[in-house]
């Protein structure tokens, strides 16, 4: 019976399903949910027993980041307990939490400000007090738009500023300089008010608190008055009277930031007319200011000193008279106002008394003046910059030297004044204020001339150890003007001394005495018989060539012959064969003369600079619309045309240096479209794989360079825009395409194949997603017909994908490439070592020795972190090495200066041998220069685009490399 009634049962179930043959018992469907951070919160602040238990997990929750769905949970959770807490450490920490979750990206803090601000009214603890008021300065400045409650807030911190608790009333005072605004002014009506309700005027109630008995609360007041300031808010005049007031407080912090509002209120009002105290005197404010500030140059805190000097460096507007006073010790006129004749007598005459003649002075006035209450100007403004100059601190030392520097270069006749005292900082004990006034000196020179008891002063750092201080000094002299030949003959004689104590210094000795004689040809005019040798009679030596000195004197000679043509004809015959000599050895040094016929004459050129730069640009321009048309050319004529220009452009960037950037940027854009062209070759894809193995290496050989060239052309130039970025990256995306054929032709098996195709469309993606703005200027390329192909090509088979990018990179246009205004080209070059030498440097095998390298580097983004120094050994051996950020130095703009010393080593030699040295420019295409749009993702970086290069890092060589002999010794046993 059971058996019968089993097999009834499994005749019905075969009926329904073949009845509902498609029907499934439906799929449980899972959802991932991430554990409610609320809660556990929650359950741990229940567990702990006593107050360090519930400090414990609310430190650990602290370490731990809160999603912006999980904040208001939390904060309900955390307010709960907070209401239960009878400890105050466990409150203050809960506010603090409170404002750290109000920070938290996409959540709006405005649900919690009710429950904040009633946490104040019952807060017995200052400490709970002031951490809850920070909580609601937070939760202010990340609603800055919401007006009813920054008003509310304003309402709050007015209530709370009568709190006997310091810290209390410094976070009102904070709320008010960070929410309040001055567009209600203070009405008759709310003058009135009780105490409780929100003022109207924010300014005033902030200065009552400028006399406050705390002096932290005196200095959030005068903050929270400069935070208005900041936020645009116009301060009232009346605020001036009390902050010089508080320049004289007892404690440092209140000066400093009293220094501050002082500064800001002359800078607002600089032309107000303000009274002098005990006189019927008036002054301009920012007079005024600025001899109070200067008070504070001999102020007891070296911090409010340094300050104080450097905001005098920013007061322009000042006087000339009182600027000048800063200089000098005397006081002014024992601080009087003199009385003209004119004024003496009208006095006399409406008191009804004249001098009758008897009496010696009988017509002097009657009345005594107090010297100390009738100030023109305050007795510190007298020789302020003195007092700063011969601080005992160096930073008020710099800072003067800095404020001397600011002042003079909108003032010729101050820049002259100061002349002498930036002079004597150049016997400064510390290397950094020397270093520093002879840059400040550098940056006012074209104000000032140069006597020959001050260059003097100035050549004696020439003796100086430090190679800085030197090169510094010789920059110096490059844009300093002199007053007579003796000065010539003085700072000739001790640049021969620097060359003669320190040879490495040749090159920016002759740097210097190219601009000195270009300066002043009048001065060397009459000194060139001496300083060449030369006799009207009798026939001189000829110098030697190889000696630096004698190079250096030539150098200063030709520059100054450039402005003065009658100079060549105290030349011997000698001198023309030199200048010939080095005109082409350091054209950069000598420059092109118009000489006497028959004397090696060397004519200039034809068309000045401006025409000749000007001719250079249009050829520039001429050549790239030229290229344009080799679309249009068939593959022999087209090949041509590109060597040619390449060819051109490369001659252009030697010939013009204002232009090589430019010419070798479009001369390597131009060789990469040759390489794609050749490799595209009609003859590569019509024969059978296995028979033209040959011309695929070719093939991937010119991918491979392609590759490198566009490495180059985005990280060794600076100065490129976006459109062309946009450009290199799409010629690096049709070398990747035919890298990818190439790959599937070469290849056997569909998996590796298919991962390369993915990575490939996702490339194409991020290049869509990157230049989407640049797209529109992609007409007829290779990626725009791809991207109308992008849905077709997501879906087919590898080898199908493989064919279409096959077809549409011979199909592909040529695109133009649009020049920005300035390309620059980072370039580098070796001064030391010269790699002339032919003494081997000698060490023993298994130790180390150390190589100096001193390199100029320009127009190099970031070195410290880019640039690195390799050494390539004979035996095939390469080391990098990466120099210290203290290493560099940055002369001028866009040039930066390498001086490190390189440590060699390797076994023993049978015979010396050379290495080569040369620089590197390292770059990461994770640190590439595309935009970053700010559309990828919620926190405006690259982290929604995939990393396709992340991993791709190289470096360029930039420069020549030297070649050193060295000789490791075995060791002596």
């Amino acid at each position: 019976m059971a058996a019968h009634l089993k097999k009834r049962v499994y005749e019905e179930f075969s009926k329904v399903v073949q009845q509902h043959p498609h029907e499934e018992a439906p799929a449980k469907k899972l959802r991932l949910t991430k554990p409610s951070k609320s809660a556990a919160l929650h359950i741990d602040l229940c567990k702990a027993s006593t107050p360090t238990d519930a400090l414990q997990y609310l430190l650990q929750f602290a370490r731990k980041p809160v999603e912006a769905e999980s904040v208001e949970g939390v904060v309900r959770i955390l307010l709960e307990h907070y209401y239960k807490e009878t400890d105050s450490s466990v409150r203050l920490k809960i506010a603090s939490l409170l404002g750290l979750l109000s920070k938290t990206q996409g959540f709006s803090p405005d649900c919690i400000v009710d429950d904040a601000i009633n946490t104040l009214n019952s807060e017995k603890s200052h400490q709970v007090l002031a951490q809850l008021l920070d909580t609601l300065l937070v939760i202010g400045t990340q609603l800055p738009d919401n007006t009813t409650l920054r008003l509310r807030l304003i309402e709050v911190a007015c209530k709370h500023l009568t709190d006997t608790y310091f810290g209390v009333r410094n976070k009102c005072l904070q709320l008010l300089g960070c929410l309040g605004s001055a567009d209600k002014p203070l009405s008759k009506e709310s003058e009135g008010t009780a105490a409780g309700t929100a003022p109207r005027d924010v300014q005033s109630i902030i200065s009552d608190y400028f006399g406050d008995q705390d002096p932290r609360v005196r200095t959030a007041a005068i903050k929270a008055m400069l935070q208005l300031h900041e936020r645009g808010i116009k301060l009232q005049q009346t605020i001036y009277s009390q902050a010089c007031k508080l320049l004289s407080d007892d404690f440092e912090q209140v000066r400093s930031v009293a220094v501050q509002m002082v500064w800001v209120l002359s800078q607002l009002y600089s032309e107000s007319i303000v009274p002098i105290p005990s006189s019927s005197e008036e002054i301009r404010l920012v007079d005024d200011s600025f001899g109070k500030i200067s008070h504070m140059v001999s102020d007891g805190s070296w911090v409010v000193r340094v300050q104080a000097a450097k905001i005098l460096g920013s007061m322009q507007q000042v006087s000339p008279h009182f600027l000048e006073q800063t200089l000098d010790k005397k006081l002014m006129s024992d601080l009087r106002r003199k009385r003209t004749a004119h004024e003496r007598a009208k006095e006399l005459y409406s008191s009804g008394e004249f001098s009758s003649g008897r009496k010696w002075a009988d017509d002097a006035p009657k009345e005594k003046v107090d010297t100390t209450a009738v100030n023109l100007i305050d007795s510190g403004a007298c020789g302020a910059f003195v007092h700063g100059l011969e601080d005992e601190m160096y930073e008020v030392r710099i800072a003067a030297v800095e404020a001397l520097c600011a002042l003079a270069q909108s003032s010729p006749s101050f820049a002259e004044k100061c002349l002498d005292f930036l002079v004597d900082m150049f016997n400064d004990e510390i290397e950094e204020v020397r270093l520093q006034s002879i840059h400040v000196l550098r940056q006012i020179s074209t104000h000032i001339t140069l006597r020959e008891d001050q260059l003097d002063t100035v050549l004696a750092v020439l003796e100086d150890s430090s190679r800085d201080i030197r090169e510094a000094l010789h920059e110096l002299i490059c844009y300093t003007n002199v007053s007579t030949k003796e000065c010539i003959q003085l700072a000739l004689l001790e640049l021969l001394k620097n060359l003669t104590k320190y040879p490495t210094d040749r090159n920016s000795v002759w740097k210097c005495l190219k601009f000195l004689g270009a300066r002043h040809p009048t001065l060397v005019l009459p000194i060139v018989p001496e300083l060449l040798s030369t006799h009207p009679y009798f026939d001189t030596p000829e110098p030697d060539m190889d000696d630096p000195a004698y190079i250096a004197v030539l150098v200063l000679v030709f520059n100054a012959a450039k402005s003065c043509p009658t100079m060549s004809a105290l030349f011997s015959d000698h001198t023309f064969r030199h200048y010939a000599y080095l005109r082409d050895s350091l054209s950069h040094l000598v420059p092109q003369l118009r000489l006497p016929c028959g004397k090696l004459s060397s004519t200039s050129e034809s068309l000045g600079p401006a025409s000749s730069l000007e001719s250079a640009q249009q050829f520039l321009q001429d050549s790239l619309a030229r290229v344009c048309t080799v679309q249009h050319l068939e593959a022999p004529g087209a090949q041509d045309l590109l060597e040619f220009t390449i060819r051109d452009l490369q001659r252009l960037g030697e010939l013009q240096t204002e232009l090589a950037g430019a010419a070798d940027f479009c001369a390597t854009y131009l060789r990469c479209q040759l390489l794609l062209m050749k490799a595209l070759q009609e003859k590569l894809w019509n024969v059978a794989v296995p028979l033209y193995l040959k011309q695929n290496a070719m093939a991937s050989a010119a991918v491979k360079q392609i590759l490198e060239e566009t490495y180059k052309l985005e990280f060794l130039y600076s100065g490129l825009e976006t459109r062309q970025v946009a450009i290199i990256h799409h010629v690096r995306l049709q070398a990747k395409a035919l890298q990818l054929v190439l790959t599937a032709r070469t290849r056997r098996g569909v998996e590796p194949l298919l991962s390369v195709c993915e990575k490939f469309l996702q490339e194409v993606d991020t290049f869509h997603r990157l230049f989407i703005t640049e797209i529109p200027h992609f007409q007829d390329s290779f990626v725009e017909k791809l991207l109308e192909l992008m849905p077709r090509l997501a879906a087919c088979k590898p080898l199908d994908l493989v064919k279409i990018l096959q077809t549409t990179l011979r199909q592909s246009g040529f695109l133009h490439l649009k020049l920005p205004e300035q390309i620059h080209r980072a370039s580098a070059t070796i001064i030391e070592p010269t790699g002339e030498s032919d003494n081997p440097l000698r060490f023993t095998s298994g130790l180390v020795v150390a190589l100096d390298i001193d390199a100029t580097l320009e127009h190099v983004q970031d070195p410290q972190t880019w640039v690195k120094v390799q050494v390539l050994y004979p035996d095939g051996q390469s080391h990098v090495i990466h120099p210290k950020p203290g290493d560099f130095r940055k002369p001028g703009p866009g040039r930066h200066r390498l001086i490190t010393q390189v440590y060699l080593s390797h076994s023993a030699w049978t015979e010396p041998c050379q290495i080569e040295v040369r620089l590197l420019l390292a770059y990461s295409s994770s640190a590439s220069r595309v935009p970053t749009p700010k559309a990828l993702a919620w926190n405006e970086s690259t982290e929604g685009l995939p990393s396709t290069e992340s991993s791709i890092e190289g470096t360029i060589p930039f420069s020549k490399p030297v070649k050193v002999f060295i000789m490791p010794k075995p060791a002596r046993r």
